[in-house]
């Protein structure tokens, strides 16, 4: 089947997202449309379609000319949005309890499980993060909660990207204290496993990035 020009769109943006995240591409790296439509085997005008939208999700920044580059992240801007999520994180997840499913619920937790079997490392770790992360998110029903989360995670992402933080582990077993917050209807928990996850996470870069 022939996809049609908004598929090929969504394809690049998917594809160049990952890119990113599997750290194949990095903060300042300039992208040269050409060569990359060679690498994703894309046209240049869905191509030029998905980076744009990529600059409008804070993933990329315009250059000279028409040219892209991957955002660039300091600590001070990680640390900063890392604790407005903590704030926003943890009340959605408190609107989230009566309302996420059962199913979903289970559906992660095995998710969860099954990477901890493997090696949890890498793009299925990345991949199951943005998920839970931002269905936790828009399932308590507040879209402008949900949308500013999610660009706040596109910040942090960024900078653990450039500077990657090794808490697959870690953050398994916080993902799971969240998730039984949310099966046993403690709204009050789930907020408390919410913040947790997020403090721990600034503690634990904070020790990275001051050597301490």
């Amino acid at each position: 089947m022939i996809k049609d020009d908004n598929s090929l769109s969504e394809d690049a943006f998917t594809k160049v997202r990952n890119m990113i995240v599997n750290r194949q591409l990095s903060g300042g790296d300039v992208l040269i449309e050409s060569r990359l439509a060679n690498i994703l085997g894309s046209t240049r005008t869905p191509l030029r379609e998905a980076l744009v939208r990529l600059e409008g999700a804070g993933i990329l920044v315009k250059k000279k000319g028409r040219s892209f580059a991957v955002r660039e992240v300091g600590a001070a801007e990680f640390f900063q949005s890392l604790r407005v999520r903590q704030y926003l994180e943890s009340k959605a997840a408190s609107l989230a309890v009566g309302k996420a499913s059962i199913t979903d619920i289970k559906t992660f937790q095995n998710r969860i499980k099954d990477l901890l079997k493997e090696d949890i490392r890498g793009p299925a770790h990345w991949n199951l993060d943005d998920d839970l992360h931002e269905w936790l998110a828009e399932v308590g029903g507040n879209k402008v909660l949900a949308d500013s989360v999610r660009r706040l995670r596109i910040t942090t992402q960024l900078f653990e990207v450039g500077s990657p933080f090794d808490r697959a582990e870690a953050d398994a077993r916080e993902h799971l204290a969240i998730l039984q917050a949310l099966e046993e209807g403690n709204a009050r928990d789930a907020e408390a496993a919410t913040l947790k996850h997020l403090k721990n996470i600034e503690k634990d870069v904070l020790e990275i990035v001051t050597g301490s």
